[in-house]
């Protein structure tokens, strides 16, 4: 974090808390407290009223004819930007993200209890994906030069040398957009496909950065209309993926659904998922083709 945004910080957190430690400032920026005492003296000399208060107690006190009524934004707006936040912190490792937080919670002077809470789990390829998302994003606002090996859905493996420029997620898959340099055109990869990344110079970004759309495996492919079976057990998520005018209930246990989906392995991993919680009826011709697709895992285990 650069001084002139630590210090920005400084002053929208004490606007929020009476008193802060110098302790506390330093473990939250990740600085030495002879920092932050610096901080405070280029603060005082840009005349921002903070003093000290000395004793078990003290720290750094903003001066209470500073601080100033919020009117932009209302408890609610502000209790909503906190809750996407926090949501955004739980999939991406990010000291920004907290500090953030922090200028947000500075604009109201209440104590918000958000009635919304975001929750994803935190598998260990998470872990380690934040990790590697971390350092693309120090890449694109360094304006470095990947190099990396790339593994292609059959398996396949090239060596690209990429100037990054944007991380985009969709479905809670991670893709870095950027200009390839061996296909002299701007590519997509998906982040679990990136293996031993790291930097290779740096770049000057190109002014006319056209990011081509990342090709879902859904998209473009002949779509078919599908009529399944479902067991009450996994009602809620065909609810939540396709709505409910899709999930129509049949018997106690049992509900029809009419879906969208294309005929290729994708589609049938999808389905395959759901073990004999789901019952294609029909068209025919995916069902052979999904039966066939379960014989060839099937096959893996004689």
């Amino acid at each position: 974090m650069k001084k002139i945004e630590r210090l920005i910080s400084i002053v929208m957190i004490l606007l929020q808390k009476e008193t802060v430690s110098a302790t506390e400032f330093s473990r939250l920026f990740h600085v030495t407290k002879r920092t932050i005492q610096r901080d405070m003296e280029a603060l005082s000399y840009a005349n921002i009223p903070i003093y000290a208060e000395y004793g078990a107690e003290g720290g750094y006190a903003l001066m209470k004819e500073y601080k100033f009524d919020k009117r932009l934004l209302n408890s609610k707006d502000i209790e909503n930007i906190l809750v996407a936040l926090g949501g955004f912190e739980q999939l991406i490792t990010n000291q920004d993200v907290q500090t953030t937080i922090q200028k947000i919670k500075g604009m109201t002077s209440t104590d918000i209890s958000p009635t919304l809470d975001l929750t994803f789990y935190d598998w260990p390829g998470r872990r380690q994906i934040k990790e590697e998302i971390l350092f693309v994003t120090q890449a694109i606002e360094n304006n470095w030069l990947l190099r990396f090996e790339y593994v292609d859905q059959e398996g396949n493996k090239t060596y690209r040398v990429v100037e990054p420029y944007k991380i985009h997620v969709s479905e809670m898959n991670w893709y870095l957009f950027g200009y390839s340099l061996e296909r002299e055109d701007y590519r997509t990869f998906k982040l679990t496909r990136i293996l031993n990344i790291q930097k290779d110079g740096s770049f000057i970004p190109r002014p006319d950065k056209e990011f081509k759309k990342e090709e879902r495996q859904n998209e473009q492919q002949n779509l078919v209309n599908v009529q399944l079976m479902l067991d009450v057990a996994v009602r809620d998520q065909f609810i939540e993926r396709y709505g409910k005018n899709t999930v129509i209930k049949e018997t106690a246990r049992s509900y029809l659904a009419t879906i969208e989906l294309p005929e290729n392995q994708y589609a049938f991993q999808f389905l395959a998922g759901f073990g004999n919680k789901v019952k294609i009826i029909q068209p025919k011709d995916f069902i052979v083709k999904y039966v066939d697709f379960l014989k060839r895992a099937v096959e893996l285990y004689k």
